[in-house]
């Protein structure tokens, strides 16, 4: 059973606001925050094996006295280190009492990372073990955690042993003979091996079995939903309207065919006798947004509100905007727009509820603000959002229960293979647009290695200076203990050095408050900032045609899909694009996958030889799509388990359509546990 972490050993108030700051109040929450990488206590190397760069253990003696000097604000504390291979210095800050440990002639196994310091390697801050003590980890892998200020790894650590000592036996929730087809670990196994696995092989296993469970619960949610819609019948029929077909003929360009053939699917669904479940994905610029209007002013046209959601507040404001110019250039008078996003004020809120309630307001933009439970609609008929993964399936049914349950479409530019998007979308019909339109410059790519930065930086300076802006996007948001890569803080400040002063360089990342990263993409979007330094939040969310340079940082650390998706940032206006991958290390296969975005903008394409060359690999570290609610599994990586729960998934529904059987009685209380609150309305 769950219990409060302040029943914890070790847990004071402090501790518990630290904690509920990254999303844990209880210790189910704690235990499924899993390790976002992992250390391997290796054996311990000869001095003169070092490299610069690694991380490596050495036994050897201290060879010196202990010098302790005052840099800065900093206290260093150095000896010098020695095996029969050689002599190294050694380094550590603010540890003032090492001194009474590291006597000389002592032998310690001393670990680390290795640098270069006035042109001499040293071991930098070390882990410092008796021989004895090294000898218990050695081979093991140590948990490392995402941490905030104030929270310690070692914590985090101490408290899930804590927990996992008291409760060492957790329910198993799947049916034996699925255990046994699938080959999948006991969940009380997974739990423990996911945290403190004793090698390589565990940690696999374990994580194949959560990754499983993450799939097949989502998969089971999203197919009982898909029954609860299919359910109603079409309670907003509509008809064909001409106004439709005039704006698609006075539109200052053609309709590709693919988006001709989806429009015409889009007006069949709001027509038929079921409501419209249906996705379109479509790469970035294949023109999803017109198709969406129009579904908008038919449903208007036929008396009935409309709503699109969108992932931010700048998307909303830029899509109102668009709406409003093509209402405004087509005059068309049927249509009432208002905008809604957490930053509208609370007057401008109640009148909007006042009109959307009243049905004067039949299009509706905005955030996940549209379905809070203030907004009452009058007649809601179409409902369409934008980045669906963005949403969960929390809010995908939120949207199904308005009243009358509307029709539903999601626009996406996440290029996933169909089979994946089969399954991830159960609840949907797919549609592609797999064409971009004609008058689009293809965006010229190159894959560099670090030393073309200082060619890359003159070249961003040049298009600034051509009136054009530029994206520069890092993995990480601030360096990081053990990871080496690119962090927005550091390189937004190198690059204020590197490019004139007139050139206005800001940061960009998810640990912003909302009002202070509406205020940064706004100031882009406007032309006020000219380089953006950001992590992946710009990979959704706004639109800048004057953005002509998209430079990834630590290119090798990003899916090849999610980079198209960050690629598809540029190239949205009238001038030519380019997009530079900056790959941080040398390794052939990473620069294999990195080809492959060089020769194609097609993000099909991409999805699909990405999934071909994905192995293993690095499961753990930076997390590849972000896609959906999983907090191990990745669809790309993981899409084989992907499928086999999607077939499980289909096993256990077609036994029992509504999981109530006693067998899966405790599948039922899991399933409700992991969606809490979200599938209430389902009858479950």
């Amino acid at each position: 059973m769950s219990k409060q972490l302040r029943e914890l050993k070790g847990v004071g108030e402090k501790t518990e606001k630290l904690f509920q700051k990254i999303g844990i109040v209880d210790t189910e929450d704690l235990l499924h925050y899993y390790p976002r990488n992992y250390d391997s206590y290796d054996e311990p190397m000869e001095i003169s094996g070092l490299a610069e760069g690694s991380v490596a253990a050495v036994q050897a003696s201290v060879v010196s006295g202990v010098y302790v000097n005052k840099v800065r604000n900093l206290q260093v504390v150095t000896v010098t280190a020695a095996d029969h291979s050689g002599k190294i210095p050694v380094a550590w800050f603010n540890t003032p009492y090492l001194r009474s440990t590291l006597k000389k002639g002592s032998i310690f196994v001393f670990r680390g990372r290795v640098v270069r310091k006035q042109g001499r390697l040293e071991l930098e801050h070390p882990e410092v073990f008796t021989p004895a003590a090294y000898e218990e980890i050695l081979h093991s892998l140590q948990p490392i955690y995402s941490l905030t200020a104030g929270l310690s790894n070692k914590l985090i650590v101490k408290l899930i042993r804590q927990v996992l000592k008291e409760q060492p036996l957790y329910n198993e929730y799947l049916p034996e003979e699925l255990k046994e087809k699938y080959h999948l670990a006991d969940y009380s196994f997974a739990v423990n091996a996911i945290h403190f696995p004793l090698n390589m092989e565990e940690l696999l296993t374990a994580r194949r079995r959560l990754v499983f469970d993450e799939f097949l619960l989502f998969i089971l949610a999203i197919q009982l939903l898909k029954e609860k819609t299919e359910e109603a019948s079409n309670a907003f029929p509509m008809r064909p309207v001409w106004t439709t077909e005039q704006i698609i003929e006075k539109l200052p360009y053609k309709l590709t065919g693919a988006q001709a053939n989806v429009w015409h699917e889009i007006e069949r669904d709001l027509c038929g006798h079921r409501l419209m479940s249906r996705l379109v994905q479509g790469d970035v610029g294949s023109g999803k947004t017109i198709l969406a209007f129009l579904a908008m002013v038919m449903t208007v046209e036929n008396g009935y509100q409309s709503a699109l959601m969108v992932p931010t507040e700048v998307l909303a404001r830029q899509h109102y905007e668009a709406f409003l110019s093509l209402k405004e250039e087509q005059g068309i008078e049927s249509c009432r727009p208002v905008l809604l996003t957490g930053s509208t004020t609370a007057k401008e809120k109640r009148e909007i509820y006042a009109a959307i309630a009243a049905g004067e307001a039949d299009i509706i933009i905005g955030t996940h603000a549209l379905i809070q439970e203030k907004v009452v609609y009058r007649n809601l008929g179409l409902v369409i959002t934008d980045e669906q993964h963005r949403f969960g399936v929390k809010q995908r049914e939120a949207l199904t229960t308005r009243g009358n349950p509307p029709h539903v479409l999601v626009m996406s530019a996440t290029p996933i293979p169909r089979t994946l998007a089969i399954i991830l979308y159960g609840d949907l019909d797919i549609s592609i647009i797999d064409e971009l339109p004609a008058t689009r410059l293809p965006i010229k790519n190159c894959v560099v290695g670090t030393s073309y930065r200082p060619k890359a930086y003159s070249f961003i300076e040049k298009q600034v200076r051509e009136g054009r802006q530029a994206y520069i996007i890092c993995p990480m948001v601030e360096e990081s203990e053990g990871l080496e890569a690119e962090n927005v803080l550091d390189y937004t400040q190198k690059l204020r050095n590197i490019l004139p002063a007139d050139i206005h360089i800001a940061p960009l990342h998810g640990k912003m408050k909302a009002k202070e990263k509406n205020k940064i993409m706004e100031e882009f979007a406007s032309g006020e900032i000219q380089v953006l330094v950001s992590t992946t939040v710009v990979e959704v969310g706004v639109n800048v045609p004057n953005a002509t340079v998209m430079m990834v940082e630590n290119a090798e650390r990003f899916g090849l899909a999610q980079l198209h998706q960050l690629r598809g940032r540029v190239g949205r206006g009238n001038h030519q694009s380019y997009c530079i991958f900056m790959q941080g290390n040398q390794v052939e296969e990473t620069s294999k996958r990195l080809e492959i975005l060089n020769k194609s903008n097609d993000g099909f394409y991409i999805a699909g030889e990405d999934l071909k060359l994905r192995g293993p690999g690095d499961l753990f570290g930076i997390r590849q799509s972000g896609l959906l609610e999983f907090k191990l599994g990745d669809i790309y990586n993981d899409a084989d388990v992907l499928k086999k729960a999607s077939e499980a998934a289909g096993q256990i529904l077609s036994l029992d359509e509504d999981i109530s059987l006693p067998q899966h009685a405790v599948l039922r209380e899991k399933l409700m546990s992991y969606m809490k609150d979200d599938l209430e309305n389902l009858g479950l």
